[in-house]
């Protein structure tokens, strides 16, 4: 109970409506919520580009850096690197391509790359299929520059009946381009979101921000039993995502925010790892149901490509007994 009250506390505390022009407020693209409100700074912009956070080049040479010659077959024949992995002259042979155009490339000076330039480099650089679509993106937004505030989004009418007709036994979210909370069913609410009012996502300027709780609500860490293993999820992810919008103002805003308040966050993004967010595990400390682990499956939408629909299903019975006392 003593937790319970700490929760709602804290809650109401940052509950207050949040002003036009703000970055939309906390939810979790792998869990769990609450309204954290975006950090004032007034002597800088803490909003970077895509490029600021993350570029083509930056992202090839991190790859380079990681696979050595021996991997892929090459003698060194005992003479002294200077450089972790393969050189750049290396990566381009093995790729096809000039030395120079490949230098060209990771430095931000060549216009574009071919599909079969890109396949070739993911190939030699063993990217799995996540990595290498984080590859094309980057190199398809490659020198467009400039921030634009994006529209408010709306969930589609049919995911908005599908989750209205899911059995509320079930908990379900529904999670726009930047993890915000666009709607949730019942069991999605009090799961993810005790202490909110229900229709907190029906405002977009009061909607959830997941990513923005996960790392700077110092509570996510108790709430998440496996913190550190939805981290790097998380990062992961943010970066498929700036990668596919990198003039969205608001997302630019959320990363540069996070990086600032976030040493962990920090460190992650700076490995450079890239990933999806379709399915795992998440061990949960519930403030009313307790202990309980679910598994969390994404839903992708055509009609809405940028939303997912998150079901999250009882890994024990112990759990599925604790989800059913959430909703009487």
């Amino acid at each position: 109970m003593r937790a319970l009250s700490l929760l709602v506390r804290l809650l109401r505390r940052h509950g207050h409506h949040a002003r036009r022009r703000r970055a939309p407020q906390p939810s979790h693209p792998c869990g769990y919520t609450r309204q954290v409100h975006p950090q004032r700074n007034h002597r800088r912009d803490p909003r970077p580009t895509v490029e600021d956070m993350e570029s083509l080049g930056a992202f090839l040479k991190n790859r380079r850096d990681r696979i050595t010659p021996a991997e892929i077959g090459l003698r060194t024949y005992g003479t002294s690197r200077r450089v972790p992995g393969l050189r750049r002259e290396e990566l381009a042979q093995l790729a096809g391509v000039s030395a120079g155009y490949y230098t060209r490339l990771e430095q931000g000076l060549a216009e574009s790359a071919s599909e079969q330039v890109l396949d070739a480099l993911a190939r030699v650089l063993r990217l799995d299929e996540v990595e290498s679509a984080h590859l094309h993106n980057l190199a398809r937004q490659s020198g467009r520059s400039g921030l634009s505030e994006p529209p408010a989004e709306t969930p589609h009418e049919r995911v908005l009946a599908l989750l209205a007709a899911l059995d509320q036994a079930t908990p379900a979210v529904l999670l726009g381009r930047r993890g915000d909370i666009l709607d949730w069913n019942r069991a999605g609410h009090a799961l993810m979101g005790d202490g909110m009012a229900f229709d907190t996502p029906q405002d977009p300027d009061r909607r959830p921000s997941v990513p923005r709780a996960f790392f700077l609500d110092p509570l996510a860490r108790d709430f998440y039993r496996n913190w550190s293993e939805l981290a790097e999820i998380h990062v992961g992810y943010l970066r498929l995502t700036a990668g596919r919008y990198p003039t969205d103002a608001r997302l630019a805003a959320l990363l540069g925010e996070i990086m600032m308040g976030s040493d962990t966050f920090a460190g992650l993004w700076a490995t450079g790892d890239v990933r999806d967010c379709t399915t795992a595990a998440m061990h949960i400390q519930h403030p009313t149901a307790g202990a309980l682990s679910v598994t969390y499956q994404v839903w992708l939408q055509p009609d809405s490509p940028d939303h997912r629909l998150e079901f999250y299903t009882p890994n024990d019975r112990g759990s599925a007994d604790a989800l059913r006392t959430l909703i009487p």
